[in-house]
C-alpha cells in the first residue's frame, strides 16, 4: 500500500562550525571516523528513500551539527530531489557553505531552512548567500533566535531580503518575553506568536507517528525527535505496521519542528507547501488578538510538493 510519509532524519553528526552560545545541541569536533559514520548512515537512509518508489516520501535534514559544509549531505539533497517519488527536500543550515551546488537539484522540490547567528559570521555574508539563493531560485526562510542583542541585526536582515522571503523567529530556548518583548519580535514576525510559549500537547492529536515521524542514524523510527518511545526500524519495514493516529504523550511541545505538527494548531494551513522549510503559503498579517492564518484548520497529510 502507496505511504505518504514525511521523515525527519537526524543521523550522528554533531561538528559544527559555529558555536553558538545558546544553542541548545551538545556538540563535539567529530573525528575521522566519525565522519566516515556518519556518511555510511546517510548514505544507507538516502539510498532506502530511493528504493520505496511506490511512497510519496518527504524528507527534512535536522543535523545537530552544520550537515552543508559535508560533501555527502549536498549529495543527499541533489540526488533525493530528482526521484519522482519526492515531492520535497529540505534541510536545516547556518548557511555557512557554498550555494553553486543547488543548480545541480530540482529546484521545484529542494529548500533550504536557514538560519543567521550574529557573531558567528559576517552578516554582509550571510545576506549575500540568501541573495545567491533567490537568484538561483531556491526556496528557503531566514531566521533568527530571539534574543535583545539580535533585534537590530534582525531588523537590518528583514530590511535587506527580499519581501518575499519569510523571516523567522525563535523564541530563545528557557526566556519569558515580556508583552512589550514580544510586540517587538512580532513587528518581525507575525507568527512569533506560536514560538513564544510552549504548547500544551499531552493527549492532543499530533500528526507525528501517523503521516510524519522521525528516523536516526541507525534507522530507529521514533514519532518525532521529542519522544524517545520506539515505532520499530526504518530498514526492516517493522515501522510500518506501528504507524497510526496517536496523541502526544508529552506534556508541552516548545520546538516549531515539534508543534507544527499538532493537528490543534492551524500550521498546516499557515504554512501550506511549505511546512518542511517554514515557508507561509501566503503573506500573514498581524491582528489585534494575535496572528491570523489563511484559513481554518484542517487534518491533511503533509504533502508538500508544490
Amino acid at each position: 500500500m502507496s505511504t505518504d510519509l514525511t521523515l525527519l532524519y537526524r543521523g550522528p553528526l554533531a561538528s559544527c562550525d559555529y558555536d553558538c552560545p545558546y544553542c541548545p545541541f551538545a556538540k563535539r569536533r567529530d573525528s575521522g571516523e566519525q565522519l566516515r559514520s556518519d556518511r555510511a548512515a546517510l548514505e544507507r537512509f538516502t539510498g532506502w528513500v530511493a528504493e520505496q518508489t511506490g511512497d510519496r516520501l518527504s524528507v527534512l535534514f535536522t543535523p545537530w551539527g552544520e550537515g552543508l559544509v559535508r560533501s555527502w549531505y549536498r549529495r543527499a539533497l541533489v540526488e533525493l530531489s530528482r526521484l519522482p517519488h519526492v515531492g520535497r527536500v529540505a534541510v536545516q543550515t547556518n548557511l555557512s557553505c557554498r550555494t553553486g551546488w543547488l543548480a545541480e537539484a530540482d529546484r521545484d522540490k529542494v529548500a533550504l531552512w536557514c538560519t543567521y547567528h550574529p557573531g558567528q559570521t559576517p552578516y554582509e555574508r550571510f545576506l549575500a548567500r540568501c541573495r545567491e539563493l533567490t537568484a538561483l531560485g531556491v526556496r528557503h526562510s531566514v531566521g533568527i533566535v530571539g534574543l535583545d542583542e539580535h533585534l537590530e541585526e534582525a531588523r537590518r536582515l528583514r530590511s535587506a531580503l527580499d519581501p518575499e522571503v519569510y523571516l523567522w523567529v525563535n523564541a530563545a530556548e528557557g526566556h519569558t518575553y515580556t508583552d512589550e518583548e514580544a510586540e517587538r519580535w512580532t513587528a518581525l514576525d507575525p507568527l512569533f506568536p506560536y514560538s513564544r510559549h510552549p504548547h500544551r500537547s499531552a493527549g492532543l492529536p499530533c500528526r507525528t507517528g501517523e503521516s510524519v515521524v522521525s528516523v536516526d542514524g541507525d534507522g530507529t523510527v521514533r514519532r518525532c525527535h521529542f519522544v524517545r518511545a520506539e515505532l520499530g526500524n526504518l530498514y526492516d519495514g517493522s515501522f510500518r505496521d506501528a504507524l497510526g493516529p496517536r496523541g502526544c504523550p508529552l506534556a508541552v511541545c516548545d520546538c516549531h519542528i515539534g508543534y507544527v505538527h499538532l493537528e490543534t494548531l492551524p500550521l498546516y494551513d499557515v504554512f501550506a507547501g511549505g511546512v518542511l522549510e517554514r515557508i507561509p503559503a501566503r503573506p500573514v498579517r498581524t491582528a489585534p488578538d494575535g496572528p491570523v492564518s489563511p484559513g481554518p484548520s484542517r487534518r491533511p497529510l503533509p504533502l508538500v510538493g508544490r
